[in-house]
């Protein structure tokens, strides 16, 4: 099993290009289920979680070309509406390809997702919404079974904000009869990304990146082309990294506008930002200043940012709170900072995090995606070796991490 090996105290300096988003792109990639025309899509990342998805809408018969980090997609021989456990059991994305199925194929039988283990992810917002289409929805022996002769336009009102759940319905409402509404819908970039290439493909959708997307359903969509957006998470990893190090960088192919309450809080600990046209600079000061953190749905500070925000804080000037609002399981790295020297203390949701003038290298356990990128973080700036284990959550989501951050100077390498 791969582990990252890091030697500390490097400060980051230089240029290194932003992926394309894998929270974007993944939706994107399920969105070819809805035409039997080829969906060309550009900027695509190349992660563990696209090869998985990739090689699942292959065995549904969609023929899937790779180069480089362009994907050619043909679901002309769609004849599989499947999703097998052993294919969708590390990648939650994977209940994406529900909707889809559902409006092209009037079937589906999708099992119930894994991924990272931050928390319930339950998927009965989409079930809900499904079923107010007219699809008959069952879930048997692990899977969700659903069933339409076409689906019909609807009101839907989700529970609670959902990303998957908003794209979910909203790529089955394309095809749907009649107008669908969808109310408390999620409003992340990735949602506008999608409708974006909907659009593109044919699709009638408006309000994107409002919390109510209204979907004029339409008899076919034809093929497209499509650009995914850059990584913001990504974007913002790289941000505290170089925060944390007392570092300088240029991130290109990005905006600030996609992190804006990240960039907020930058600013705040003291560093220097300067938006220019796609890309984005940041001097960090000599010492952080500590800064508290809430998470919460986006335009919000971002869940997936909370870890690496925690590494900075960690040897930032003073204390901050971080309140998690959206995973209860969340702050799993936080034991695993505390093995580096980190001074955290947990009551609930919340954490408490004083800084200390160092911290010191150790062996860490990754335990979910973004838990991971916080401890490489703390290790990049821990005196001595930092011994990362279970990096294949990292492979999930980031696209040539050690290439990038040895390219900016840090001591890094993969080892066996």
């Amino acid at each position: 099993m791969d582990k990252l090996l890091i030697e500390g105290g490097a400060r980051l300096h230089g240029e290194v290009a932003i992926s394309g988003a894998k929270n974007a792109a993944l939706p994107i990639l399920c969105a070819a289920l809805l035409s039997a025309e080829p969906l060309t899509l550009t900027n695509v990342p190349a992660l563990r979680d696209i090869a998985t998805l990739l090689a699942l809408l292959r065995q549904m018969g969609v023929k899937a070309e790779q180069s480089g980090d362009t994907v050619v997609l043909d679901a002309s021989g769609l004849d599989n509406p499947v999703a097998p456990y052993e294919m969708v059991k590390t990648m939650r994305a994977s209940i994406l390809v529900l909707g889809p199925l559902v409006a092209r194929c009037g079937e589906a039988r999708v099992s119930l997702p894994g991924g990272c283990a931050i928390g319930a992810r339950p998927v009965d917002q989409h079930i809900k919404g499904l079923h107010a289409m007219g699809a008959e929805v069952a879930v048997e022996h692990g899977y969700v079974r659903a069933r339409t002769r076409r689906l019909k336009g609807a009101r839907l009102f989700t529970d609670m904000v959902t990303v998957t759940g908003t794209e979910n319905l909203m790529m089955a409402a394309c095809l749907a009869d009649g107008e669908t509404v969808i109310e408390n819908a999620a409003r992340e970039p990735e949602v506008v990304d999608l409708a974006n290439c909907l659009v593109a493909m044919g699709a009638r959708i408006s309000g994107a990146g409002t919390d109510v997307i209204r979907i004029q359903g339409v008899e076919r969509l034809h093929g497209a082309t499509h650009r995914v957006m850059p990584d913001r998470i990504e974007t913002g990893t790289y941000l505290c990294a170089a925060a944390a190090t007392g570092g300088e960088i240029r991130l290109t192919r990005t905006a600030t506008s996609y992190v804006d309450s990240l960039v907020d809080k930058l600013l705040d600990a003291g560093c220097e930002i300067t938006p220019e046209r796609d890309a984005i600079h940041l001097k960090a000061p000599e010492q952080l200043t500590a800064v508290s953190i809430r998470t919460a749905p986006y335009p919000a500070f971002p869940t997936d940012m909370q870890a690496q925000f925690m590494a900075i804080n960690c040897v930032a000037r003073g204390a901050a709170v971080i309140r998690e609002t959206i995973f209860e399981n969340r702050f799993m790295h936080a034991v695993e900072l505390q093995r580096l020297g980190a001074d955290i203390k947990i009551d609930g949701n919340t954490a408490f995090v004083t800084g200390v003038p160092r911290l010191q290298g150790a062996t860490v356990m990754a335990t979910d995606l973004r838990a991971s990128a916080g401890l490489v973080i703390a290790g990049l700036v821990a005196e001595g070796e930092t011994l990362v284990d279970r990096i294949y959550h990292l492979d999930r989501g980031y696209e040539k991490l050690e290439t990038k951050l040895a390219a900016l100077g840090a001591r890094v390498r993969r080892v066996s």
